[in-house]
């Protein structure tokens, strides 16, 4: 496929069956059995789909909702509503009955399909009020209209009837309105043409490194254009697709299928390398001893560095001793690994590297489709996210904002001509987000420019390197870094209770729950210590001076985090103010509460360095 300008979303589908067939081109577990579906099965199921969708009256521009964890139906739906020009409406299984009705009805959704009861259940009472759209379900629930009754009404209808609505398709007709999960207000409807996401897809398809029948697994929320946009790279490279049951079974499923590549965000990795290191730490003192020797060999390695015969002879055994084991982990055939919409700790990036697991880390938003920039084979430097994708550009804005231009650039915000205007000017989007570019054309992101803020001495705090130090800590999940006005930064910190848990044992604490916990000196000793640790890393003015440990973890569930992991700092803020207002209570007065003694005239210093233009 030589030139991509003139392809449509579903041309990929229709090349893999031309050029890379696959008998398992999607496949995913029913009632505990591997089910896959062959290239075939899918162009099949979806034009019986897309003509039933045509029979209920559904026309080019109508918008079609899908609320579903990864699945087949997924794709059987998407691809139908391509073939006729319907526009896909994704969203999170997990968000508020609020954000579901402000999308259906901003949306204007005809049809509606959820995978469940549970969903089925959460949508009903909206959708019986707006009484504007038809339900279907994915699985069979009791008074709920199974969406096979839409495919059946496909069945008799001739094939042949569908070719005239896909040659009615243009690369520029909208492909779907993706909503984004947001960290303060409504959601805005990204709009996305099927020509932004080709012109994605064929910038990312080199960066996993495989080949046709390769095998990944996606655990992904398939609604998110992050992993959406990555399993339209698969199909265009011939790569077999296996869905995970869930976020649960990721690590037997990986067994199961030995995927050659997956998506991931850095949270999953945080977390698989805690439970690494913490199960280390268990081992008999030998063993432990050859475990911290290998994670501290990996703390320092950079793969762009040629190594000595000795630094390269003791990598080959630590690879052999330690890292073999997490290769096996994983399946044992893994290349590479995609990483995105967060920023990833740089330990965690040496460290799998030396253990010859690549990760490959890139940037984008959903508003570019998403990726502007990602590392790849023979083009990687660790603390980037890469350099730029073919035909994408990007400059600096004076005061370090990112702006993109491209072909994957969103056509604009729905329903929101005054917004698309503040961010698209002159072709260039402005992303809101920080960072610099190196002489060598790799692309570093320091901050979102909303979230910087200065403290009452005029300067600048970047949160996220603050919180992302923070989290390279075991015994931190998860922190916000609050100060914006004030006199010094401070954190509000939700605890990693896994480890900390494991610390109280090896401690012989009896702990009835996470507030006891908390309040145990020796617990807050340790997080003193983290805290000190972590400052020493930083500026003065940028030094965490106070903090408050939350009891209660931070989820998509209970609010605090978007469904992509992020933190929703308005909802965190208004949660807890009443601690953010006991941190400054005194004006700064008490200001070292939370660290071991430090002298006056250190204090006098840091008050008057804050005071610096």
């Amino acid at each position: 496929m030589e030139s991509y300008d003139n392809l449509r979303v579903f041309d990929l589908l229709f090349d893999q069956f031309k050029n890379n067939p696959l008998q398992e081109s999607i496949t995913n577990k029913v009632a505990g059995k591997w089910k896959s579906y062959s290239t075939s099965q899918i162009i099949s199921s979806a034009t019986r789909v897309a003509l039933g969708l045509v029979k209920m009256g559904i026309k080019k521009g109508d918008k079609i909702g899908l609320i579903s964890e990864t699945r087949p139906e997924w794709n059987f739906v998407d691809f139908a509503c391509q073939f006729i020009g319907a526009v896909t409406v994704p969203m999170y299984p997990n968000l508020g009955t609020k954000d579901y009705e402000y999308i259906f009805n901003q949306s204007e959704i005809k049809v509606l399909f959820v995978s469940d009861k549970k969903l089925f259940e959460v949508v009903s009472p909206i959708a019986e009020h707006l009484g504007t759209f038809d339900t279907f379900t994915f699985d069979k629930v009791k008074s709920a209209k199974h969406w096979s009754s839409i495919y059946k009404m496909g069945q008799s209808e001739d094939l042949k009837e569908i070719k005239p609505h896909r040659s009615s398709i243009k690369p520029d007709d909208l492909l779907t309105i993706i909503y984004t999960s947001g960290t303060t207000g409504s959601p805005k409807g990204v709009m996305l043409s099927h020509k932004n996401i080709v012109s994605n897809v064929f910038g990312i398809r080199d960066v996993p490194g495989l080949d046709p029948g390769d095998k990944a697994l996606s655990f992904l929320p398939i609604n998110h254009i992050f992993e959406r946009t990555v399993l339209y790279s698969y199909i265009s490279s011939g790569i077999s697709i296996y869905y995970a049951e869930s976020m649960d079974t990721i690590g037997e499923n990986l067994r199961e299928i030995k995927p050659h590549t997956f998506s991931t965000v850095p949270r999953l990795l945080e977390k698989v390398y805690d439970k690494i290191i913490a199960k280390g730490s268990g081992l008999s003192t030998l063993k432990k001893g050859v475990f911290n020797w290998a994670i501290n060999l990996g703390l320092s390695y950079d793969p762009n560095e040629k190594l000595g015969t000795i630094s390269k002879k003791q990598l080959q055994l630590a690879r052999k001793l330690v890292f073999s084991k997490w290769h096996e982990a994983l399946g044992g055939n893994i290349k590479t690994i995609q990483c995105g919409a967060a920023a990833l700790q740089q330990r965690l990036m040496r460290v799998f590297w030396a253990a010859d697991i690549k990760i490959f880390e890139g940037y984008g938003l959903t508003e570019t489709s998403p990726v502007v920039a990602v590392n790849r084979h023979g083009y990687m430097k660790l603390g980037t996210v890469g350099t730029v994708i073919n035909k994408v550009e990007i400059k600096m804005e004076s005061d370090g904002e990112i702006m993109v231009k491209g072909p994957s650039v969103m056509m604009g915000y729905y329903k929101n001509d005054e917004l698309t205007k503040d961010v698209i000017q002159d072709g260039w989007f402005k992303t809101g987000d920080i960072g610099t570019l190196d002489n060598d054309g790799y692309l570093s992101i320091t901050d979102r420019k909303k979230e910087l803020f200065k403290t009452s001495g005029g300067l600048y705090i970047a949160p996220q390197q603050l919180e992302n130090a923070l989290k390279e800590s075991g015994l931190i999940d998860q922190a916000m870094i609050v100060g914006d006005g004030k006199k010094f930064p401070a954190a509000l910190i939700s605890p990693n209770f896994e480890q900390l848990t494991e610390e109280a044992s090896k401690r012989f604490m009896l702990v009835s729950d996470y507030d006891e916990l908390l309040r145990n000196p020796d617990i807050i000793k340790l997080f003193q210590k983290e805290i000190e640790q972590i400052n020493q890393s930083f500026g003065k003015w940028e030094k965490i001076k106070e903090y408050r440990l939350i009891s209660q973890p931070w989820s998509v569930e209970t609010g605090e985090l978007t469904p992509t992991l992020k933190l929703k700092r308005r909802v965190i803020l208004e949660k807890y103010q009443y601690l953010v207002d006991d941190i400054y209570k005194d004006d700064g007065a008490d200001l070292f509460k939370n660290i071991t003694e430090v002298k006056p005239d250190e204090l006098d210093e840091e008050i008057l360095d804050t005071m610096k233009p």
